[in-house]
């Protein structure tokens, strides 16, 4: 037993004893079943891994790989494994909770539209969406940690000469496009050899926009897809476009109102009563418009992309659109062409309320972004559920800050091999009875029951200050675990507070009932009590509860940001029913 003193005063210290980390009774009942005389052979091993780690296709040399990684520890054993060797296989990176060698194993030769993408928002800004500075480093961090879907604003500088990447409108300060392209093209495949989407949302003239068609073709060469035919019948598939680099974007506003204005002045001068006519019909259309405009300054007709410069037209190979009318009239035209739709995080909510059905069918062929409300100046985000259970691909978000729902997109993630594409469960991409698709209202049943149990933690003595949690004493320790999900799976669990303790012990078990586990992803964080209710942080993680791997597991916990502790995780128990 070691010690700790807590200065109090100048004259008065807390002495507190240390326990020494030791497995706790369930893994050391455990191990007495699968050992003998204090020793597990490798033949004992392999057959815990089938039988209690549900590793059903485990051989010994997969055992045989978990003894070489203990050699270079001075209690491993030729013979076999001691219980503190077994115990501390248990906590390592090897018995991680997703199988740390899985990789890519989703079906990835199906259309773009079956598989959600992680996808940013203003990937350039390094901060808050109204004056931080833009850069390439956040689009470099992003790409690094597998981001496959990078947004670019394109504007023109103040001379009109050249193309910069900033937030229109605000403070923001601008970056080279030039210098965010070649950032993207040195970092694309760092993380995954999958396509990586740029979303240009540009507001250049047309001799711009030729300028951008330039650069674009320089930077990235035989890496661009440019599809030969804008009337895509079925966007290609993720493995087709492996080391691609694909663009999506639609024709700038700004450009198009000054043509229509002027063509509107021509039709004036030469054809009087039919430049009535013309009048009538267009006010018309711009009432239909205006009941919609939260659509309409995302999105562009079709007709409109003829008046684009031909190479900078050429260029995409994903192509957004522009609503005419109720949303309706889109979601339920039955066209050939396969494009894009964006709609804010508040439009989806409305939509969803009366058209959700018609959202989930349109995106069975075609892609839908949704993005943070303009109202997210701290770049927050949003519950990226309610695109995931209406199938959008593209859930995009602002990656630069921090917080649950961005753990979450990170717990998504983490699903396939961490690639950046999740195929979408089977409920999202088919037709049922009927021609029936997927209802999110609908009532549904449990399809199955996460069993979790929380034996440990370790390691925030060796990755914090001693006094980081509490001045006068170790500190106390609880964790929470959450369900995010369909709103029929949300759920909140906790265990009891360890006090005083860097090495907390809890042995609590908890269950989640799941009716979309397909969706679920498990959150875990762990906290130090304070009577304020202002409990400080001491690491979090999340997983998508598919492709948890069952029996005692390692969980290494992350930061604020989501980078991992070197030292900080727990020891957790997990099985379905």
């Amino acid at each position: 037993m070691s010690k700790q003193s807590f200065r109090v005063c100048f004259c008065f210290r807390r002495i507190f004893k240390g326990r020494l980390l030791e497995p706790p009774e369930d893994v050391k009942f455990l191990f007495n079943q699968y050992s003998h005389n204090g020793t597990m052979t490798l033949d004992d091993l392999h057959r815990f891994l089938i039988e209690i780690q549900g590793e059903e296709q485990a051989t010994k040399n997969d055992a045989q790989a978990i003894f070489n990684s203990l050699k270079h520890l001075n209690i491993f054993q030729r013979k076999g494994l001691h219980l503190e060797a077994f115990f501390r296989y248990l906590m390592s990176d090897l018995n991680a909770a997703l199988s740390p060698s899985s990789g890519v194993h989703h079906d990835m030769d199906a259309p773009l539209a079956h598989y959600f993408m992680f996808t940013g928002h203003n990937s350039y800004l390094t901060g808050n969406q109204l004056s931080s500075d833009s850069s390439i480093q956040p689009i470099i961090n992003a790409l690094r940690r597998g981001v496959r879907v990078i947004e670019l604003d394109l504007w023109p500088n103040s001379k009109k000469d050249n193309v910069e990447v900033r937030h229109g409108g605000t403070l923001t300060s601008p970056v080279d496009l030039v210098k965010c392209l070649v950032a993207i093209k040195e970092n694309a495949f760092h993380a995954s050899d999958y396509p990586v989407v740029i979303t240009f949302e540009d507001h250049l003239t047309p001799d711009l926009q030729s300028k951008v068609a330039k650069m674009v073709t320089k930077t990235f060469g035989d890496m661009l897809f440019c599809p030969k035919s804008d009337q895509m019948k079925e966007f290609p598939s993720p493995e087709s476009l492996k080391k691609r680099v694909m663009i999506s974007t639609k024709p700038p506003k700004e450009y198009i109102e000054t043509k229509n204005i002027k063509e509107n002045e021509t039709r004036k001068s030469s054809k009087k009563e039919h430049w009535k006519d013309e009048k009538a019909s267009s006010e018309s259309e711009l009432e239909t418009n205006d009941k919609d405009q939260p659509y309409q300054e995302e999105h562009i007709p079709d007709e409109e992309e003829e008046k684009t410069v031909p190479e900078y037209r050429n260029l995409i190979a994903i192509h957004a659109g522009k609503l005419k009318g109720p949303l309706e009239n889109w979601l339920n035209v039955d066209s050939d062409k396969v494009r894009r739709l964006s709609l804010s995080e508040q439009e989806l909510e409305n939509a969803a309320r009366t058209n959700g059905t018609d959202i989930v069918r349109f995106t069975q062929r075609n892609l839908l972004r949704v993005y943070p409300k303009g109202s997210r100046l701290d770049s927050s985000n949003y519950d990226p559920f309610i695109g995931w259970t209406h199938g959008a691909q593209m859930v995009a978000f602002n990656m630069q800050g921090y917080g649950k729902y961005l753990w979450v997109m990170h717990g998504m993630f983490k699903a396939n091999g961490g690639c950046g594409y999740v195929k979408k469960p089977d409920f999202l991409l088919r037709l049922g009875p009927n021609n029936k698709v997927f209802d999110p209202t609908e009532q549904l049943l449990v399809k199955r029951i996460l069993k979790v149990k929380v034996f440990m933690g370790e390691g925030w003595d060796l990755d914090f200050r001693r006094t980081h949690f509490d001045l006068y004493s170790p500190p106390d320790f609880f964790v929470k675990l959450a369900i995010a999900g369909v709103p029929a799976d949300k759920a909140k669990k906790k265990t009891k507070i360890r006090e005083d303790d860097w090495l907390p012990e809890w042995n609590e078990e908890f269950e989640f009932k799941l009716t979309v586990p397909e969706l679920a992803i498990l959150r875990i964080e762990v906290f130090e009590y304070d009577s304020s209710g202002q409990h400080d942080f001491g690491g979090q993680t999340c997983y998508p509860v598919s492709e948890l791997r069952t029996g005692i597991r390692a969980v290494p916990l992350h930061d604020r940001r989501g980078d991992v502790y070197k030292n900080v995780r727990l020891l957790m128990q997990f099985e379905f029913a």
